[in-house]
């Protein structure tokens, strides 16, 4: 099967695509045809050597939508289920970004239905990482929120859910988003930021750290999204940062909530697999509203 890796860091140019043996799936594991998976950043990090790995073949790709192809001992999965899960790693030799794909049975959700592939691979890290996010923060319903990044990937699923929750949701992101942010369920936008002290708690999808903590109000709760790097506290505020994990109960939850409506998939792009390096290249350029998707 075809797959796309990289054997020497580097920027796109570095991104190859090779033929590798087809993956056999293990006890609890099934192997998915891959139909469409999603390129996010983490896969230019893994690129980049910013995980390690020197000297070996890494695969990219964490989301995966596509056919159950074939299962191992002791799963529910059947040959033919339309499905879409989260392969977690940095460090792996074959990722999403291939053919095929091997993952644990319980990273796998059925596929939201009336959805194409390539959005419903929008789904798994991005909104995985928001409601975990969410989590973290444990807020209830009339508590004040800022979401930073609120256009970008999670951080659009976080406004989402969190205005499902009855979370008062504030949105940090450039001007022209306004309108979108807000359609995303945002009560307040901003693009500035908010007076100190002022919300009960941040998510930070947008990485401003210390700055974004200062808008947490004394004893409010921060979260981000880069694991073992949230800012260390200071009056009383608790601080985290979410580390995502493959769940496929929770990534079906999220379905339901697609195919109710309450979250919004989005495509920027779609790139053959042969064409992994371009997309990487599109990544690195920016401005990127939705994400790029590659369709083997």
């Amino acid at each position: 099967m075809r797959a796309a890796v990289v054997t020497t860091f580097g920027g796109p140019e570095s991104v190859r695509v090779v033929e590798t043996e087809l993956p056999e799936p293990g006890a609890r594991q099934v192997r998915i045809k891959v139909a469409a998976a999603a390129l996010n950043p983490v896969d230019a990090g893994v690129r980049a050597g910013a995980f390690g790995g020197a000297g070996k073949q890494l695969g990219f790709g964490w989301d995966v939508a596509g056919t159950v192809d074939a299962t191992g001992v002791a799963t529910a999965w059947q040959v033919g289920d339309e499905v879409i899960a989260l392969d977690h790693g940095m460090i792996k030799p074959l990722g999403t970004h291939a053919e095929y794909v091997v993952v644990d049975t319980d990273a796998v959700a059925k596929a939201p239905e009336g959805v194409d592939a390539a959005h419903a691979t929008t789904l798994p890290l991005n909104a995985l990482t928001a409601v975990q996010a969410l989590d973290l923060l444990e807020l209830t319903p009339g508590q004040s929120l800022l979401v930073t990044g609120a256009a970008g990937a999670v951080g659009g699923f976080a406004v989402q859910l969190a205005a499902h929750r009855g979370v008062l949701v504030t949105g940090l992101a450039r001007a022209d988003d306004e309108e979108f942010v807000r359609a995303l369920g945002a009560a307040e936008f901003t693009t500035d930021g908010v007076p100190a002290g002022s919300v009960d708690a941040v998510l930070d999808a947008a990485i401003l750290g210390e700055r974004a903590l200062e808008w947490v109000r004394d004893g409010g709760v921060f979260a981000g999204v880069i694991p073992q790097a949230a800012p260390a506290s200071v009056r009383g505020v608790r601080t985290g940062a979410v580390e995502v994990s493959a769940d496929g109960a929770r990534l079906a939850e999220l379905v339901r909530l697609v195919e109710e409506g309450v979250l919004t998939l989005r495509v920027a792009e779609t790139y053959a697999l042969e064409d992994a390096a371009k997309a990487h290249a599109r990544l690195a350029e920016g401005g990127v509203r939705g994400r790029l998707v590659l369709v083997p």
